[in-house]
């Protein structure tokens, strides 16, 4: 009876320690990160009403800021960087964390001078139109109550 008793005992901790899920699946696409493996230029920021609206991307500058800013994955760590440089904006450079999932999402985080697990916060974008030599990050934002597609084109450097 005391065997059963502890068999039970270990049974429900082992059970009722079982980690939560979060909502952004975390299987990583390995294949994806290992593509984007390296130093990347966004060209262009695009979304329907550019010229009218700006939009705060990451929420550091008007995503106009972004074109030209340099970006750097390193796939083995899940690690790189990124670099505002753009001329009539301010400058801005951090390192990130970052990984992409099953699901084709890519999730970021900016550590800026901070460690990683103490950064809650991050961003989800999808990912799209992966070749060699470019790709998109896409963007959902609300604008006058309608979702619209925020496009950072990368080019590899």
């Amino acid at each position: 009876m005391r065997k059963t008793a502890i068999l039970l005992f270990f049974t429900l901790i082992f059970f009722g320690c079982k980690p939560k899920q979060t909502i952004v699946n975390t299987k990583l696409d390995t294949k994806t990160e290992v593509a984007i493996k390296g130093d990347w230029k966004i060209t262009s920021v695009t979304y329907p009403g550019s010229d009218y609206i700006k939009v705060n991307a990451f929420d550091l500058a008007d995503s106009k800021c972004f074109v030209g800013s340099t970006w750097k994955f390193i796939s083995n760590n899940n690690k790189g960087e990124m670099i505002l440089n753009a001329t009539s904006c301010t400058s801005f450079s951090s390192p990130i964390t970052w990984y992409i999932n099953k699901d084709g999402n890519f999730v970021m985080k900016i550590i800026n001078n901070s460690k990683a697990k103490k950064v809650m916060e991050g961003y989800v974008l999808t990912i799209a139109n992966l070749t060699d030599s470019s790709f998109q990050l896409i963007d959902k934002i609300n604008v006058g109550g309608q979702f619209v597609n925020v496009v950072y084109q990368f080019n590899r450097n």
